[in-house]
């Protein structure tokens, strides 16, 4: 089952159960890629790899919109933005803890040979393709430079 009909399914299961958040929240995935289906230049599929580029992009919008509403004492809607997120996060692949991603990139390092900060972009591009939707950019891109750091 690919990535858009689970969002369906998700759906049909949110109103059976009248859970509001979740509704509202797979109903605007569902928007989401629905809109990259029929952008311009898109051939009218979605790929789960598009899918899950959405999905990190709308868990990170969630979190972003969650902090500034945080700031301004607006805690309802604060919490509200973080129930989305978490629930868009169930439709994304098991996020790595710091320690798998350390081996993972360990890994990736040593077979690409790196082994100064200068060669960051290299490592870079495999660890973001083979890293995607598991673990955010800015995390991989901190954790590169630390360890062709040492």
């Amino acid at each position: 089952m690919n990535m858009f009909d689970k969002i369906s399914e998700g759906i049909k299961e949110a109103m059976k159960a009248k859970d509001q958040v979740r509704l509202d929240t797979l109903r605007a995935i569902k928007k989401e890629f629905i809109e990259a289906k029929t952008a311009k230049g898109a051939d009218g599929e979605l790929s789960d790899d598009t899918a899950m580029k959405i999905l990190v992009k709308l868990v990170k919008q969630r979190k972003e919109v969650a902090e500034i509403f945080a700031s301004n004492n607006r805690q309802d809607l604060a919490d509200l933005n973080l129930a989305e997120a978490k629930i868009i996060e169930e439709y994304l692949p098991k996020q790595l803890t710091p320690e798998e991603l350390e081996e993972a990139l360990k890994a990736i390092i040593e077979r690409v040979g790196a082994t100064t900060p200068q060669q960051m972009g290299m490592v870079m591009g495999v660890a973001t393709k083979e890293l995607a939707g598991k673990v955010e950019g800015k995390a991989i891109s901190a954790k590169v430079k630390e360890l062709l750091s040492k």
